[in-house]
C-alpha cells in the first residue's frame, strides 16, 4: 500500500523535465500499490526553495497539474534529489492536504515521503503541538517532518544521519520512508522497517566492488538506549553530541572512480524492482531497520543498534527483470495479461525443480531443512487472502503424502489467539508480496517461539524472504493487477512440489508421487486450453450475470478451496456479492437461497467425492436452481444435462483446483468489464497490505 519513489543524480546534469518526469514515471509503475492520490517534491529555482504538486486521484491527473502549473522545465541541475509517492488512504480521506509529500513547515525545510503506519502518532502530535507545531492534515505521516524539523533546530550543526536515526528511532510501526531536506541538499534518507525499499544504481564506469558495507554506531553516536527513553522528555536526550569524526568511518569505496573521487551517478530509490528496471538492473535491497544516506554519488547504510545480528554488508545485486514483463502488451489490462501468463508462469515456478523423466523435485531453498521439516511435529500454514486458500487447496495433498498434521491459520486470527506455536512446528508463510503485515507479524512471532519458518514468495528480497530460515521463490514474475491470478497458481504449484519432496522417503506414496509429477508436467498445456475459454465465457457473463445483485458459488473438498479463492476475485473486481459454500452445507441453511433466479456456479470435477458432490448438484435442479456447472470436459454424468457448462480438461484430483480456478478469474474479469469497472485498481482496495 503507497508506493514511493526517489531520483537523486550526482554530477549528471539534468533538466527539470527530465527529473520530473521520471519521478512521474515510477508512481505511474507504482499505481498499483496506491491510487487515491499521488505527489512529488523537487528542488525550486532558488536555493533553498521546494516545489511540491500534489493532486487527488490517480498519477495522470498531477501530470496535468504539473503542466498547469508550468513550471519552468528547462532549468537544469547538476545534482538534485527529488521524492514522490502514490498513496492508499489510511490516516485521512484522500485531499490535496493529505496527500504525500508532507512538510514539517511552510517552507518545506523537511520534505517526507512514507510507506506504512505509525502507531504512535498521537503521542507524537501532541509533544509536538506543545512546542509550538500545528498541523494541517489528518495523516500519521506529518509529524515525521514536523520532528526532523523539531529536533533539528535543537541542533543545527547535526548530520543528517544522526537526525534520521534519532527520529526513526521514535516512530512506531511500519514504514518505507524518504526524507529530503534543504538543510542537506541533493541527500536523501531512505529508511525501512517492514514496508519494502529497493534502491537502484546507474553510473557511467563500472562500480568497484558488488557490496556496500554496513555501519553500526559506536560510542558517541546516537543509541537505542537513549533513544528508548520517554518521549516527553528534553530532545538532547534523543541526541548525541554531533562527533564528525564518527560518522563515516568506514567510506564506501563503491562508487568511486580510480583515483578515489567520486563519480557521476544516478540513484532509483523505490518501493518495488518494477520501477526501477527501465532505469537500470543493478538494485540494492534494504533490510528492516537500515538507514541509508544517499549524498555525493556514494551511499552509506547504517543500522540502528550495534551487532543486531544482521549481515555486516548489502548486495548490489543485478536483476532479471525485463521491461516488457511490467508492460500490458497487448492486453487492456494487467489482470487479463497475468490470467494469460499463467502457462508460462507456473513453467518458470517448476524449472530447474521438477523433473518429469526421473520423477524427481528438487528445491534447492529448502535442501538444508528438508529432514527438519520430516521430523516436526506439525506443520502451520500462515497467510491472507488469495494465499490463504492457496494453503487450503494444498492441505490434503500435503497430509496425504507426509502424513504429517497440517494446520491452515489467516494470520490476523493467528495473531489475536496467540496461538500456541513450539520449537519442533514448522510454520510456512506464504506471500505473495513478501510483505504482508499480518503474516510478518505472525512470522516475528513464530520466531520468538522457536519455530522452524519457511517462507513461499514471488518477490525476493522481500522480509519474509529474509526473515524465514528457508523457503521457496515461486518466480511467477511481476503481478501488476491488485487481484493476485499467476500468483495463486504458482503458489499452489510450489506447495505441491514442497509435498512431493517431504514425502519423497516414503516408499509407499512413490506411486502416488510420480502420478502428481506427471500431472504438473502437463498442467500448462491444459492452462492454453482452457484459456480458449475466454470468448465463450465472456458472453456466458453478458448473458447470465447481467445486472445481477448476488452469486452462489459451490464446492466440495480440494474444490471448495477454488469456490472461495473464485468469490474473492468476483467481489474485489465486480463489486458483486458472491458467496462460496462448500456443497455439504447446503442442507445446513444455504438451501433456503436457492431459486431459479439466484445464479449458482458449481464445480463438480471428476474426483473420489465425485458422487457427493453429484447428491448436492439434484438437490439444486430438485428446487429450481440452475446451476452453471465446472466440469470435465470428458464428463458423460452432465452430457444430456440441459444447464450451462464450462469444460476443463480432467488432472490429477490434487491438482485439479489449478485448473478450475481459471474459469473463475475470467468470469471475474468479464464481470468487471461488462459493468465498465477499473479491473486493476478496485475501490479500496491495494496490491500489498503492509499496515494491519
Amino acid at each position: 500500500m503507497c508506493g514511493i519513489f526517489g531520483y537523486i543524480n550526482y554530477l549528471v546534469d539534468r533538466d527539470r523535465q527530465f527529473i520530473i518526469d521520471t519521478l512521474l514515471n515510477g508512481l505511474s509503475r507504482l499505481e498499483y500499490r496506491g491510487y487515491d492520490s499521488a505527489g512529488i517534491a523537487v528542488d525550486g529555482d532558488k536555493k533553498n526553495e521546494v516545489f511540491a504538486f500534489k493532486e487527488v486521484g490517480k498519477v495522470a491527473n498531477l501530470r496535468e497539474l504539473i503542466i498547469e502549473r508550468k513550471p519552468n522545465m528547462a532549468k537544469s541541475f547538476e545534482s538534485h534529489a527529488g521524492i514522490s509517492q502514490t498513496r492508499w488512504a489510511t490516516h485521512g480521506k484522500p485531499s490535496r492536504q493529505n496527500c504525500h509529500p508532507h512538510r514539517s513547515d511552510p517552507t518545506w525545510e523537511f520534505s517526507v515521503v512514507h510507506n506504512g503506519i505509525i502507531t504512535n502518532y498521537k503521542e507524537l502530535k501532541v509533544l509536538l503541538e506543545s512546542k509550538g507545531f500545528s498541523f494541517e492534515t489528518e495523516t500519521d505521516t506529518e509529524c515525521i517532518a514536523k520532528l526532523a524539523k523539531y529536533l533539528y533546530d535543537q541542533h543545527p550543526d547535526i548530520e543528517f544521519t544522526v537526525l534520521a536515526k534519532a527520529v526513526i528511532n521514535k516512530l512506531e510501526g511500519a514504514l518505507g520512508l524518504l526524507i529530503k531536506s534543504v538543510h542537506y541538499p541533493h541527500e536523501v534518507i531512505a529508511a525501512r522497517r517492514g514496508s519494502p525499499l529497493v534502491i537502484g544504481v546507474r553510473t557511467s564506469k563500472k562500480i568497484q566492488v558488488d557490496f556496500i558495507n554496513v555501519e553500526y554506531p559506536e560510542e558517541g553516536t546516537l543509541s537505542a538506549d537513549q533513544a528508548s527513553k520517554d518521549i516527553q522528555k528534553s530532545s538532547a536526550t534523543l541526541l548525541a553530541p554531533p562527533d564528525k569524526s564518527l560518522l563515516h568511518r568506514s567510506q564506501s569505496r563503491v562508487f568511486l572512480s580510480d583515483n578515489g573521487i567520486p563519480q557521476p551517478a544516478e540513484f532509483f530509490l523505490s518501493s518495488d524492482p518494477s520501477a526501477v528496471v527501465e532505469h537500470t538492473k543493478k538494485v540494492l535491497y534494504l533490510e528492516d531497520d537500515d538507514i541509508a544516506h544517499i549524498h555525493d554519488g556514494q551511499i552509506n547504510i547504517h543500522r540502528l543498534t550495534k551487532d543486531d545480528g544482521t549481515s555486516n554488508v548489502r548486495t548490489i545485486q543485478t536483476i532479471e527483470l525485463e521491461l516488457q514483463e511490467i508492460m500490458k502488451g497487448k492486453f487492456d489490462h494487467f489482470m487479463q495479461k497475468e490470467i494469460f501468463e499463467q502457462p508460462e508462469s507456473i513453467i518458470n515456478t517448476m524449472r530447474g525443480r521438477l523433473d518429469a523423466v526421473n520423477k524427481k523435485v528438487t528445491l534447492g531453498g529448502l535442501r538444508q531443512y528438508i529432514s527438519t521439516i520430516r521430523r516436526c511435529r506439525r506443520i502451520i500454514f500462515i497467510a491472507c487472502g488469495t494465499s490463504y486458500h492457496s494453503c487450503m487447496a494444498v492441505r490434503g495433498v500435503f497430509e496425504e503424502l507426509t502424513e504429517i498434521p497440517i494446520a491452515i491459520e489467516l494470520a490476523s486470527d493467528f495473531l489475536d489467539r496467540q496461538a500456541p506455536v513450539f520449537r519442533d512446528d514448522t510454520c510456512v508463510f506464504v506471500s505473495q508480496s513478501g510483505e504482508t503485515a499480518d503474516s510478518l507479524m505472525a512470522l516475528r512471532y513464530c520466531l520468538e517461539h522457536g519455530a522452524l519458518t519457511v517462507g513461499v514468495v514471488n518477490v525476493v528480497g522481500s522480509s519474509i524472504s529474509l526473515l524465514t530460515h528457508c523457503g521457496v521463490h515461486t518466480n511467477a514474475g511481476p503481478e501488476i493487477g491488485v487481484a493476485s491470478t499467476k500468483a495463486y497458481t504458482s503458489q499452489f504449484v510450489a506447495m505441491v512440489m514442497f509435498a512431493l519432496s517431504l514425502g519423497e522417503d516414503r516408499a509407499s506414496k512413490q506411486k502416488r508421487r510420480e502420478e502428481i509429477i506427471e500431472g504438473l508436467s502437463i498442467v500448462s498445456d491444459q492452462f492454453r486450453e482452457i484459456l480458449k475459454l475466454n470468448e465463450s465465457i465472456k458472453d456466458m457473463c453478458a448473458n447470465l450475470f447481467k445486472d445481477q445483485k448476488s452469486l452462489l458459488l459451490l464446492g466440495r473438498g480440494a474444490q471448495f478451496p477454488t469456490a472461495l479463492e473464485g468469490a474473492l476475485k468476483i467481489k474485489e473486481i465486480s463489486y458483486l456479492h458472491c458467496e462460496a459454500v462448500m456443497s455439504g452445507e447446503l442442507k445446513h441453511g444455504v438451501l433456503a437461497l436457492v431459486d431459479e433466479n439466484l445464479p449458482i456456479i458449481m464445480i463438480i470435477t471428476r474426483d473420489n467425492l465425485f458422487t457427493k458432490s453429484l447428491n448436492a448438484y439434484q438437490q439444486l435442479i430438485a428446487r429450481g436452481g440452475r446451476p452453471i456447472l465446472i466440469c470435465n470436459s470428458t464428463e458423460p454424468e452432465f452430457s444430456a444435462a440441459q444447464t450451462e457448462k464450462i469444460a476443463v480438461p480432467k488432472t490429477v484430483d490434487c491438482l485439479q483446483g489449478l485448473l478450475n480456478v481459471i474459469p473463475l478469474q475470467l468470469i471475474s474479469y468479464w464481470l468487471a468489464i461488462g459493468e465498465g469497472l477499473n479491473v486493476d485498481f478496485p475501490r479500496n482496495l491495494t496490491k500489498s497490505v503492509t499496515v494491519e
